[in-house]
């Protein structure tokens, strides 16, 4: 149970991180923060980030096999990293339709998908 709490605080982490470091150019775009000042833009990223710490630090102590938790720490981060990139791509393709994938970004997560494998490998 503590390996699929970890890895759902992290999604969610992951969610908000995407948003705090790229929402803003989603915003900007529709118009919305266009007239902000880079302060108020870089306040506005760090309030998300707080939300995306209250997952992110949570999801470690609970999987971090050092307080009880199923995950070495080289497992929680290609986990974490793994989650990032999918969160990312997901999001880069709903939000942002300019941003086309292709055979080398599909090659680089088999490639994560390998780091997985090697990192779970004893």
């Amino acid at each position: 149970m503590k390996g699929l709490s970890t890895i759902l605080l992290l999604v969610v982490s992951n969610i908000f991180m995407t948003f705090a470091w790229y929402g803003h150019l989603k915003l900007q775009e529709m118009k919305v923060i266009s007239n902000w000042p880079l302060y108020a833009v870089i306040l506005f990223s760090w309030a998300i980030a707080l939300a995306e710490y209250s997952c992110q630090i949570p999801a470690n102590r609970i999987g971090f096999s050092g307080n009880g938790g199923p995950f070495s720490l080289m497992q929680l981060k290609v986990i974490q990293e793994v989650i990032t990139l999918i969160v990312f791509t997901v999001f880069t393709t709903v939000f942002f339709k300019n941003e086309a994938l292709h055979w080398n970004h599909f090659a680089a997560f088999c490639c994560l998908i390998l780091a997985v494998y090697f990192v779970f490998m004893r």
